[in-house]
């Protein structure tokens, strides 16, 4: 009877050897298992501490920032409008002045509500 190296019922000292150097592999998993749980356990504390620190907005004042959003991007976009069309009107143009300013208006409101909704994030609320 041969006893290979690879033959699992061999009790040779290389399979010994080897299994040795399994449980170490396996202690060594073990222990990035459990730094890996107590590190998510810290995070998980730390989420809810700041949960507890910086509460959810009211849905009063979500509805206040949608409509600040909506308004801050409709009003410059109807004013090119406006604009435009007056513009046309006095020069007898069809919507050589309204197309563009329409664009250019819907552009300031999309950057002013970029900018107000960046400005939000990165306030502290008292």
């Amino acid at each position: 009877m041969s006893h290979a190296p690879g033959n699992p019922d061999d009790p040779s000292p290389v399979d010994k050897a080897s299994g040795e150097i399994a449980g170490a592999g396996r202690a060594s998993a073990d222990r990035v298992l459990a730094e890996r749980v107590e590190q998510a356990a810290s995070q998980a504390a730390r989420r809810e501490r700041a949960g507890r620190e910086e509460p959810e907005s009211s849905l009063g004042a979500r509805l206040g920032q949608i409509g600040i959003l909506g308004w801050t991007i409709v009003v410059p976009t109807l004013l090119g409008l406006v604009i435009g069309h007056w513009l046309d009107r006095y020069f007898s143009t069809r919507v050589f002045f309204s197309a563009p300013l329409l664009m250019v208006g819907a552009g300031v409101g999309l950057w002013s509500a970029w900018k107000w909704m960046h400005r939000q994030t990165h306030r502290k609320w008292p």
